[in-house]
C-alpha cells in the first residue's frame, strides 16, 4: 500500500526497510514529528488562551489533512504498542495535555486530553463524515472540540 501511495516497487520500500514493523514505527514517528511541530508552536504563544486555540486548531487541521491515513495508523497494533513504550511520545503528550488543561494533573484532565484526540481522530477517518468536505469538517469539529471543553466558540 505504501509503495502504491508513493509510487515504487515494494521492493524499494523493503530496500529501506527490512519489516513491516519498521515502516509502521517510521510512520508513526512521522507523525509525533507532524503533532510536536503543533505543540511547539502553541507553546510559543504568550497566552494560555491563545495557546489553547492554536493548539486545537493545529489538531484539527492535522487530522482534517491526514484523514485518508490516520486510520490506518492508529489502528495498527504496531503503532499501538510503539505510543505506549515511546518516551517521546508520553513526553509530548503531556505537554499537550499542559497547553489544554495548565497544571490540572487530576484524572480528569487526562481523560479530557484522551477523550478529545480519540474523537478528533475517530471523527475524521469515520464514513459518517467522508463526503464531507475539508472545511466544513475541519469548522465542526474545531467548534466542538472547543464546547467539549467548555471554551468560547
Amino acid at each position: 500500500m505504501i509503495a502504491d501511495e508513493i509510487g515504487v516497487t515494494k521492493a524499494a520500500v523493503y530496500h529501506q526497510f527490512r519489516t513491516k514493523e519498521e515502516i509502521v514505527v517510521a510512520a508513526a514517528e512521522a507523525e509525533l514529528a507532524r503533532l510536536a511541530q503543533v505543540v511547539e508552536v502553541a507553546e510559543e504563544q504568550r497566552s494560555r488562551k491563545r495557546a489553547r486555540d492554536v493548539l486545537l486548531s493545529g489538531i484539527v487541521q492535522l487530522a482534517v489533512d491526514r484523514r485518508r491515513s490516520v486510520g490506518t495508523i492508529l489502528s495498527d497494533p504496531v503503532i499501538v504498542g510503539f505510543f505506549a513504550d515511546h518516551a517521546y511520545f508520553q513526553d509530548l503528550m503531556h505537554r499537550l495535555r499542559r497547553v489544554l488543561t495548565g497544571d490540572d494533573d487530576r484524572p480528569e484532565a487526562h481523560v479530557r486530553t484522551a477523550m478529545l484526540l480519540a474523537a478528533v481522530s475517530g471523527a475524521v477517518m469515520h464514513p459518517i463524515v467522508q463526503d464531507l468536505d475539508d472545511a466544513t469538517l475541519r469548522e465542526q469539529l474545531l467548534r466542538l472540540a472547543r464546547r467539549f471543553l467548555g471554551l468560547p466558540a
